[in-house]
């Protein structure tokens, strides 16, 4: 119906602004509903004092009615950001700012400005940004600075400094900016006496160069900047050529100064046809609006005349002045829009509506009339353009779709666990280890940074961070992981985009009745705010719930998502109802609490297919289209973006049904006007996710039975025709998004609210090709152009496009079958590695493009220059022979193992250069492509019999020449600052000449070349890397003389063509192979075997062509291209065999000088080769009668032009070598023999596919370079491992890496080696020239076997990364060492056992026990070793206490031997004289205040009882107890602390399992070790509750256990398998036995379950674990005083999946290894791992409650030859005892340390080989002497001073030692070292007189002569008052 004319005399103001929104930019290309302007402003000290009058002055101290414009001096009023959120709510989208010249710049000069004021101004501009008010910024309004000289250029060129200067400090805030506002007003201030003309153009040329610095400095993020011009002399302006250019050319839109007079209607259009004078046709903002005596009747009149008049006129308005339509109340310090009617209300009607069409038509009409005609090419046409600049791209995922660890850490359930585990049941997928992405944050930000995402969208999980779903209760862990995944994010440059909600519920919040109760919104709250408050710092972009239509829907609706609710009508409305309560909640609290400081925004995801009528001719499926969208999207977005409430449809749809039937089908709760309040408006963004469309018409049939689409009253179909997916509800319908963006803008954000596109993308199954996921190519091209056409042709406000999904992962219902991830993730992998696939390249070239066009690269970022020398200094003279290089063998050789392996934390300099490797013919393929030529490789892997394995060739190899983009995005990924390839000479030379250039191959290295430069990563070029053009191999190769012209001439071409990019060029890799290998023994082409000769004369022109291309390069490019140009030379390290024997050092010198001094030595030092080579091949030649050295000779000329012909040094270098002296045959003449050496290598060095890791060697080679040729700088250009298997868990290269690094960084930070760069080899797989494809050198694994060569990152690529990261191997702040001392009465103690040192096996009454039966049993002790005497300890229990008073100890915890108190092992017969030694020395231990600590049992049972079984007889639990008693009534009086059994676990597994330890039982692996652990476990108990029932009362004394265990680190802690192997191996170590004791009585769930498991699989009837009763269970728990503890090193546990057999180590299906850089100990399986040591101390306190700890054992082992100086354990007790202490400051209760061992005794199978001795025991000597040991001395020092002092404080007493006893010199070997020789004794004692004979009478000698000299010098006369120091005295 049309309007009444009433109504339109009462037509509110915000229906004009309506007007102006929509009427006045139809047709053109500023759309109503996007950009327009709407300004309010600016501040006045009037506006101010009525804003403040409600709070009193409070320093703003101005007059009512001052309406001077307010300028900022300090400090913003507080009520500031209320006024400006009232503007915003108000629909004003801009305010004025002016700022005050004379104030920002007293002076006039921008060198001097008012710092503070601009501080101040910078605030005032934030608070507008934070209220989301766009600033309008004014340069000059009235005060010019009064330092202003006489003259206009003088003006210009101030103003022009000025707005320079006010562009640098607010530019990045505004985005609008006018010079002048009021131009009449600044021609009168300016003090010229010109003309008005001259005036005015004076302004424009102030004007014009504003504008011209802002467009060439500061323009680039697209802003605006004009001129306001007076409308009623905008007529007599334009008549002004410089107005004219003001008008036109130097302004991005006109502005005006409007004042409009009701009266003067009738002229209006004559004033408006003014701008028609301007060509072309300009926008207009309306800058300042001033209406005059315009009643309000009239005034809409006016304006609708106004803008009709534009719109004929053909002049767009994109804005104006609204601060006539503002009413701002002091009362509320708000302002609003007269009338207090809000502009989205009436917006739902269309523009036209608004000036009185006849019917109101709809947003979806309006999209439909728009698209519904269009032609299907019309429809499809391709868009070739870009999207805006600052356009976000992205990828997403969902927490429980990815993350996995779902009871990691302790999280807690969410409703996807158990409603997965319910569906798992059914053989479904559950999301348990889903995509590992929480163990994976480094490798998925590497995968993120690879493909150059901008944004990351991804989800929190409630649980995981509240596992309870409450604040009670956070989780550190889960915080911890978000923590770590967002800084690492920002780290790579990726916004973080952070979903709170994506459908995950907590379980126990589910429980409680889940988003159908009330509370549920409380706790969102809470839980959201914890999430802003703790990562709203780097957070800007918060998502509150995802697609909560899904959940709605399918949680509560279907029921096929979690929670499985199936109930459409109730449940599924309710609860979207407190969804949408709780995210309105969310919203505020950040708007009230966080925004202002964080800056951030809050939106909502929401999801919607788009909708369209199944017959279009029908108005009724035209209507229930549209219902569908609002049933669909409406029912979140309209309540959010339009009113606060469900749409009208829905409304009126549900009441209607329900009206229909009998009761009702749907219940749709109703907002109270306070809840509609706080909903609208209540989204800073609408995130929008679409997939597909939907064909929709109206229901046929009403029913009354609930379901989404009856309630709705609609029926969804889909045209045949649309291609399908591997998902049945994803068809492929490109259009549609573009339809949706359009309806939604119209609908919902109008052009006031961002779009961002947050979820899109389709699924592939996982059958068909994994990897060319080509559909979802086509689907991305052709959905992201139409999301280009709503951005461009259709003007939506779309900030972001981001794909579902960035990985694979569990897609709930389908589990892992649908696959929507640009990256395909393995799920039969443990380690669930991630491959980019085609798709994830080509979402990279839309982001790199952001959109279409082709990129042109006019602008790439500088490459990095390295900073090296100008040049290097060669020295003028040869090495000597053997060079003085020979220090390094002198300082290195001899090092101590531990001292030589000792690990290095340090970071490499700030510019060091990390980079990854490849070559052309190992990894481009296309061999023939493109008019490349052939190389030599080609020909040569092409010839049969070649000698490649499996016959493999280049052909293809990785394919890099085709994908280019896979390189690119992995490089990135590793983060590598550089990358190392080569050039293939017959791609850019088909020919080899310069005559046959190949654009193809030029292009290819262009753009690779262009594609690092754009990713800040330096290319590294070498020129040649063994793959000669063949053509050039047909004319005699580098055996023709012409291919230094030819290389010369090919290096001249990439220098020009590349070198403006390439700062780092190498001529050669590796010549020596070269040389050798191709010419010598013909192994590689081309083939040649010539093994004497050959060699040196391809050297020979190598080295001239190098030196050729280093001068082309030095004299025609350097000075203009600034980079650096050597040569890559290899060799491996020489060791000589015997570093004292001088023939093996010079054999092991003229190694290094034969294959890295061939070159070197020319180039770095003289000019020539080294005398070694010349002589040894000259000798050799001269032995073999030929005429001349085979070795040819440079030219003195030649000589000069050779040396120093390279800038730095670049080392390629893998292995070691043993190197000694050899005579070899003369004939046939080699380079080889020539050297004279034989090698071998040291079968201890751990082995490779190719050689041996010996990582020393590099520190080493550095060293020996630096000596040899100066302090050069060095890059290692290559170092890496090759690798048989090739599984991506490589542990064995991250070793290779981790320690070859290591010993770089010594060389950099302890040798002054100038190391500069390390690049690894290799960046991937490729082909490894006669290995082919067998040996795998890359971080990244390439399937060879599959046509796209996928690459897929390596553990190793990972670890690199971090390396990369760090810059080295900083010291872990865990790590760092710790100073403190430990809690008052803490216990210090050290420790042994009764068979280990007391000896006396048969003495007094002894009876046998197993470990003598053991012993004396052949091959079961090492060197046949017993402990029949060991240390003796029985008869000396003096020498044992003067040990323990030397280590100052407070305890001792020594065993007794069960078979010495009773000899048969029962209680029929005690031997009082073994209970006597305990006795003495109990009372020996008190006398000297040293408590006893014993152990009950230590391994030893008596033999008699073993007879009957030992510990898996159940009797001996009550025989053990009866053995307690016995020592409870005999000792228990004295001691007061008990051991009941020392660590069961080996008793059990190594005594009774691998028959390894006494009694060697390995019959019964699977049995055995079960049933005697339950034994020894029940035995405890009863020993435990006898002390307790009937001794503890009267002696006082505490009594546990003592359990053994390493630490288990997961091998690789991104792989959950891995992870839970850790979990398991601490399980079945320590809590076998600690679980009963300390838990709950019974064994631990994981050891239950996986025997059972096993022993079921295996056909048993039940468990092979024995189970406790219920009693017994009672009785065991809590049988302990304290947690004794046992721990010694760490181990890397890795998942093992074991067959069938019966087996502990099957059953616990862990294996382990562990990290090469762990110093080693002299027990194989003892590695010193301090780190663990805390670590499982904390374990301990979190798995039992924190029970008091005592540390009953810790030490380490050596063997060998004794040193008293035994720095290793030094080192391993000041470590480890300090990571004790932190375990303390962590809250670990521990009470007491014992170090292991009082002193060296016998280690069980090891024998006396393993020395784990405080005090050194001399077993060659009769008196078994205890000498103590450097270590004892530490020990000592820690115990007094109970931990670590501080050096820093000073020295302290506790730190002084004290002998107590004589020291003897350790066994030794008869030999006497003596200079040099080895003597017998008595040779020595003849020697030694001899020598001192000698210095005697060298002594008289010099005395004499002295004397002689004195007297002579007194003869002398000196001068008075002189004193002269004579020779005399001076001796």
């Amino acid at each position: 119906m049309p309007f009444s004319s009433s109504l339109k005399m009462k037509l509110p103001w915000n229906l004009v602004f309506i007007v102006l929104l929509s009427s006045s930019c139809w047709g053109f290309d500023w759309e109503c509903d996007r950009n327009f302007i709407s300004a309010a402003g600016p501040l006045t000290n009037d506006l101010l004092h009525n804003l403040n009058s409600q709070l009193g002055n409070q320093g703003y101290d101005v007059a009512a009615g001052d309406k001077d414009i307010y300028v900022c001096h300090q400090s913003l009023p507080a009520f500031l950001p209320e006024y400006f959120s009232s503007i915003h709510a108000s629909q004003v989208t801009h305010y004025k700012v002016f700022l005050p010249w004379a104030q920002l710049l007293p002076t006039g000069s921008s060198k001097n400005p008012d710092e503070k004021i601009v501080q101040c101004y910078r605030r005032l501009l934030e608070a507008l940004k934070t209220a989301q008010l766009q600033p309008i910024v004014i340069l000059h309004n009235q005060t010019l600075p009064a330092s202003i000289v006489q003259g206009s250029q003088a003006f210009a060129d101030l103003f022009a400094d000025y707005a320079a200067f006010a562009f640098h400090s607010f530019g990045d805030l505004v985005g609008i900016w006018f010079t002048f506002s009021d131009l009449n007003k600044a021609i009168t201030e300016l003090p010229y006496q010109e003309s008005k003309a001259s005036r005015l153009q004076t302004l424009t040329d102030a004007h014009r160069k504003a504008c011209e610095i802002y467009h060439q400095t500061f323009a680039s993020q697209g802003g605006k900047l004009s001129v306001v011009l007076p409308a009623e002399e905008i007529a007599e302006l334009l008549l002004e050529p410089s107005m004219t250019a003001l008008a036109k050319d130097l302004v991005s839109f006109l502005s005006l100064d409007l004042s409009l007079a009701c009266q003067s209607e009738v002229n209006l259009s004559q004033e408006l046809s003014k701008f028609q004078a301007i060509e072309p046709k300009v926008k207009v903002f309306i800058f300042n609006l001033k209406l005059q005596d315009c009643p309000s009747s009239r005034t809409a009149r006016l304006l609708f005349s106004l803008i009709e008049a534009m719109n004929k006129d053909q002049v767009l308005i994109i804005g104006f002045d609204i601060n006539a339509f503002l009413n701002c109340t002091a009362s509320s310090r708000s302002c609003s829009l007269i009338n207090d009617l809000t502009l989205q209300a009436d917006q739902q009607q269309d523009c036209k509506t608004a000036v009185g069409s006849s019917s109101p038509v709809s947003a979806y009409q309006r999209v439909w009339e728009m698209f519904a005609n269009q032609s299907r090419a019309e429809r499809d046409a391709f868009l070739w353009d870009v999207f805006p600049e600052g356009f976000l791209w992205g990828v997403s995922t969902g927490a429980f779709n990815v993350e996995g660890g779902w009871a990691e850490d302790g999280r807690g359930p969410s409703v996807w666990d158990r409603h997965g585990n319910q569906k798992a049941t059914e053989g479904q997928a559950t999301p348990e280890v889903a995509s590992d992405s929480y163990h994976k944050v480094e490798s998925d930000v590497a995968l993120l940074r690879g493909f150059r995402a901008q944004v990351y969208k991804f989800s929190i999980s409630w649980s995981r961070i509240f596992p309870t779903g409450h604040s009670s209760s956070p989780s550190p862990q889960g915080v911890a992981y978000y923590s770590k995944l967002i800084d690492s994010l920002l780290d790579s440059h990726i916004e973080p985009m952070v979903t709170l909600f994506h459908w995950d519920l907590p379980q126990a919040l589910q429980d409680g009745g889940g988003w159908q109760n009330e509370s549920v919104v409380d706790a969102f709250l809470d839980y959201a705010a914890f999430c802003f408050s703790t990562f709203g710092d780097r957070v800007k972009l918060w998502v509150t719930f995802h697609e909560p239509w899904v959940m709605s829907y399918a949680g509560y609706g279907t029921g096929q998502h979690a929670p499985g609710i199936s109930d459409p009508g109730v449940a599924s409305f309710k609860v979207a109802h407190l969804v949408l309560k709780a995210h309105a909640r969310a919203w505020h609290h950040y708007n009230s609490h966080h925004r202002l400081q964080q800056q951030g925004h809050v939106g909502i995801v929401l999801n919607s297919d788009w909708a369209e009528p199944l017959s279009p001719e029908r108005p009724e499926d035209l209507r229930a289209s549209e219902h569908f969208l609002h049933f669909m999207l409406g029912w979140f977005a309209h309540p959010i973006f339009v009113d606060g409430d469900y749409p009208a449809a829905l409304r009126a749809q549900i009441q209607q049904r329900n009206k229909q039937c009998p009761q009702p089908v749907a219940q749709l709760p109703e907002f109270t006007e306070a809840e509609k309040q706080l909903l609208k408006g209540s989204a800073d963004f609408l995130g929008l996710s679409h997939y597909t469309s939907r064909l929709i018409s109206r229901a046929q049939q009403n029913t009354c039975i609930p379901s989404y689409d009856a309630i709705g009253g609609f029926s969804q179909h889909v045209d045949p025709a649309w291609p399908r997916t591997s998902s049945p509800w994803i068809r492929v319908v490109p259009w549609g998004i573009r339809r949706l963006l359009k309806f939604v803008s119209l609908e919902y954000t109008r052009g006031n609210v961002p779009i961002y596109l947050a979820g899109n993308g389709m699924p592939i199954d996982g059958c068909k090709n994994l990897f060319n996921d080509s559909l979802r190519v086509d689907y991305f091209n052709q959905y992201i152009n139409e999301v280009l056409k709503a951005v461009k042709e259709d003007s939506v406000d779309v900030r972001s496009y981001i794909v579902r999904s960035f990985i694979d992962g569990f897609e709930g219902p389908s589990g892992y079958s649908q696959k929507f991830g640009l990256h395909y993730v393995n799920f039969n992998d443990s380690s669930k590695p991630r491959t980019p696939r085609r798709s994830a390249y080509f979402f990279t070239s839309i982001i790199e493009k952001n959109g279409f066009l082709t990129k042109v690269a006019n602008w790439l970022p500088p490459p990095i220059t390295p900073n090296v020398p100008p040049k290097i200094r060669a020295f003028a003279f040869p090495s000597e022979v053997p060079s003085k290089a020979k220090v390094v063998w002198e300082k290195f050789s001899n090092q101590p193992k531990f001292e030589r392996d000792l690990f290095y934390h340090g970071t490499f300099r700030d510019d060091f250069l990390w980079g990854v490797s490849s070559s052309a013919y190992q990894i481009e393929g296309g061999w023939n492509a493109d008019g490349k030529g052939p190389s030599i490789w080609d020909n040569f892997t092409h010839t049969p019999g070649n000698n490649v394995k499996d016959n493999s060739t280049g052909d293809i190899a990785c394919d890099s020449y085709n994908q280019l983009d896979a390189d690119l995005n992995i490089l990135r990924a590793l983060k590598v600052k550089a990358y190392r390839f080569s050039l293939s000479w017959s791609r850019i030379f088909p020919t080899g000449r310069n005559s046959s250039i190949n654009s193809y191959g030029v292009d290819y290295y262009n753009k690779l070349i262009n594609g690092l430069v754009a990713s800040n990563i330096s290319p590294m070029v070498t020129l040649f890397h063994w793959d000669l053009p063949q053509a050039l191999q047909d004319i005699g190769g580098w055996d023709n003389p012409s291919l230094i012209e030819l290389f010369d001439s090919y290096a001249d071409f990439c220098f020009q063509t590349f070198g403006d990019r390439v700062k780092f060029w190498m001529t050669f890799n590796e010549p020596m192979y070269q040389a050798w290998l191709g010419y010598g023994s013909g192994e590689f082409p081309p083939m040649m075997k010539d093994p004497g000769w050959a060699p040196y004369r391809v050297g020979h022109a190598v080295i001239k062509a190098h030196a050729r291309v280093y001068h082309t390069y030095d004299e025609k490019y350097r000075q203009k291209q600034k980079g650096v140009i050597s040569l890559s030379l290899s060799t491996h390290w020489a060791e000589p065999k015997s570093p004292g024997v001088p023939r093996d050092v010079e054999a092991a010198d003229r190694m290094l000088q034969f294959s890295i001094g061939w070159f070197a030595h020319p180039i770095f030092r003289n000019g020539d080769y080294p005398d070694a080579m010349k002589w040894t091949v000259g000798n050799r030649s001269e032995l073999q009668h030929l005429a001349t050295s085979r070795l040819p000779s440079f030219t003195e000329e030649e000589k000069r032009y050779i040396r120093a012909t390279a800038d730095v040094f670049c080392l390629n270098t893998y292995y070691s070598r043993i190197v000694q002296h050899k005579t070899p045959a003369l004939n046939p003449p080699s380079y080889e023999d020539d050297q004279e050496i034989v090698e071998e290598e040291d079968p201890s060095w751990p082995s490779t596919a190719m050689n041996r890791a010996v990582p020393w060697g590099m520190r080493r080679l550095l060293n020996w370079i630096k000596e040899e040729y100066g302090d050069i700088p060095i890059y290692v250009t290559e170092n890496g491992v090759g690798l048989a298997n090739p599984e991506l868990e490589d542990t064995d290269r991250i070793f290779y890496h981790k320690t070859y690094i290591n010993e770089a960084l010594k060389a950099y930070r302890l040798d002054g080696v100038d190391l500069r760069g390390y690049v690894a080899w290799s960046l991937m797989d490729n082909f490894e020239w006669l290995n082919g494809y067998t040996v795998k050198f890359g971080l990244y694994h390439v399937d060879f076997n599959d046509p796209n060569r996928p690459r897929t990152a390596r553990t190793s690529a990972t670890y690199y990364t971090e390396v990369i990261t760090n810059n080295g191997m900083p010291l872990p702040r865990e790590d760092e060492f710790l100073y403190g001392r430990f809690p008052d009465g803490f216990i210090w103690s050290a420790a042994s056992a009764a068979y280990q040192i007391e000896g006396a096996w048969r003495e007094d009454g002894k009876g046998l026990s197993i470990w003598d039966t053991f012993s004396h049993t052949p091959l079961k002790v090492e060197n046949d070793d017993t402990g029949d005497m060991a240390c003796d300890s029985y008869h000396k229990i003096a020498e044992d206490l003067a040990a323990l008073r030397n280590l100052g100890v407070s305890h001792y915890r020594f065993s007794v031997s069960w078979s010495r108190v009773l000899p048969d092992g029962t209680t029929r017969y005690i031997n009082e004289a073994g209970l006597d030694y305990y006795l003495r020395l109990i009372d020996a231990l008190l006398a000297a205040d040293i408590k006893p600590q014993v152990t009950i049992y230590h391994w030893d049972l008596p033999q008699a009882l073993q007879d009957v079984g030992g510990w898996e007889n159940e009797t001996i639990v009550q025989r053990f107890k009866e053995y307690a008693d016995v020592l409870f009534q005999r000792l228990g009086d004295k001691v007061k602390f008990w051991i009941t059994l020392n660590e069961p676990f080996i008793i059990a597994n190594q005594g009774y399992g691998y028959g390894t330890a006494a009694p060697g039982i390995s019959l019964r692996p699977g049995t055995a070790p079960y049933v005697v652990g339950h034994n020894l476990i029940k035995a405890h108990a009863e020993a435990w509750h006898l002390y307790n029932d009937v001794y503890r009362t009267t002696q006082g004394g505490i009594i546990s256990i003592t359990i053994n265990s390493d630490w288990a680190e997961p091998r690789n802690p991104s792989n959950q398998e891995d992870v839970e192997a850790a979990k398991r191996f601490l399980q079945f170590t320590a809590g076998w036995f600690a679980h009963p004791i300390f838990k709950n009585g019974d064994y631990n769930e994981v050891m239950k379950t996986r025997i059972l498991d096993r022993s079921l699989a295996a056909g048993l009837s039940k468990s092979r674990l024995p189970e406790f009763t219920e009693s017994e269970k009672r009785r065991i728990n809590g049988t302990y005083d304290f947690f004794g503890f046992n721990h010694y090193t760490t181990v890397l546990a890795y998942n093992l999946n074991s067959d069938s057999s019966i087996s502990y180590d099957a059953d616990r299906g862990v294996a382990s290894i562990t990290d090469r850089s762990w110093p080693v100990s002299g027990s194989s399986w003892l590695k010193m791992t301090p780190f663990g040591f805390r670590r499982i101390l904390n374990w301990i306190k979190e798995e039992f409650n924190n029970p008091p700890i005592y540390i009953t054992e810790n030490g380490v082992s050596q063997q060998g030859e004794v040193n008293l100086n035994d720095t290793e354990r030094v080192y391993y007790l000041r470590s480890y005892i300090n990571e004790a202490l932190k375990a303390v400051q962590d809250k670990v209760d521990i009470r007491g340390y014992t170090a292991w061992s009082v002193m060296d005794n016998f280690e069980w199978a090891a024998g006396f080989a393993e020395r784990f001795g405080l005090h050194f025991v001399n077993y060659t000597d009769p008196s078994l002497p205890r000498i103590p040991k450097e270590s004892a001395k530490f020990y000592a020092s820690v115990v007094r001073c109970n931990g670590f002092l501080d050096p820093a404080a000073g020295p302290h007493p506790c730190l002084q030692w004290e002998d107590a006893v004589p020291t003897v010199s350790p066994m030794r070997k008869e030999g006497v070292s003596f200079l040099g020789l080895t003597l017998g004794p008595a040779e020595a004692q003849t020697a030694l007189y001899t020598l001192f004979s000698l210095v005697l009478l060298g002594v008289c000698i010099v005395a004499f002569l002295s004397y002689k000299c004195c007297k002579r010098s007194k003869q002398k006369e000196t001068q008075p008052g002189q004193q002269e120091l004579s020779a005399c005295s001076s001796f």
